[in-house]
């Protein structure tokens, strides 16, 4: 996943996987090597979380921090995405183990949806995800036409 003479992480997929009482999930094979370093887990948006390896969460972190400390919005995002991080590493059996605050925040309980989206994997509970996703397929046109705008 790493481009060959650069850092950057390239993450794509949808994997259905469960979360056990413990709060442990196993995370794709093929997402391990990129977050074999450790990566950081935290609270996404859309009721999800947000995973990014080392690198990854560095380039982050310096974004977060040139944030005005005046904006209101600024503070209050940086403290909602930095008040839940924690660091993570995979287990031997290609797992890692969810911290209740993060589970309850994307309300992970049983079935879940790991999807990698660019440079972060996405952890979803199942109900979470397909509605997320319906209503996003419905306006799939827009959304692609609003795209525009960025050059896509």
């Amino acid at each position: 996943m790493n481009v060959e003479g650069g850092e950057e992480s390239m993450f794509m997929g949808e994997f259905q996987h469960n979360i056990d009482t413990k709060g442990r999930i196993i995370v794709p094979s093929k997402f391990r090597d990129e977050l074999q370093d450790g990566f950081v887990l935290t609270r996404g948006l859309d009721q999800c979380l947000f995973a990014y390896p080392m690198n990854e969460w560095k380039l982050l972190e310096e974004k977060l921090k040139k944030l005005p400390l005046t904006k209101k919005d600024a503070r209050a995002f940086t403290r909602f995405f930095l008040s839940g991080a924690v660091e993570c590493e995979v287990d031997k059996q290609g797992r890692i183990n969810i911290p209740p605050p993060l589970r309850k925040h994307a309300l992970l309980d049983k079935e879940c949806v790991v999807i990698g989206v660019s440079n972060r994997i996405e952890f979803w509970s199942k109900d979470q995800w397909e509605t997320y996703f319906e209503a996003s397929e419905e306006s799939f046109s827009e959304i692609a036409e609003n795209m525009l705008d960025f050059d896509i």
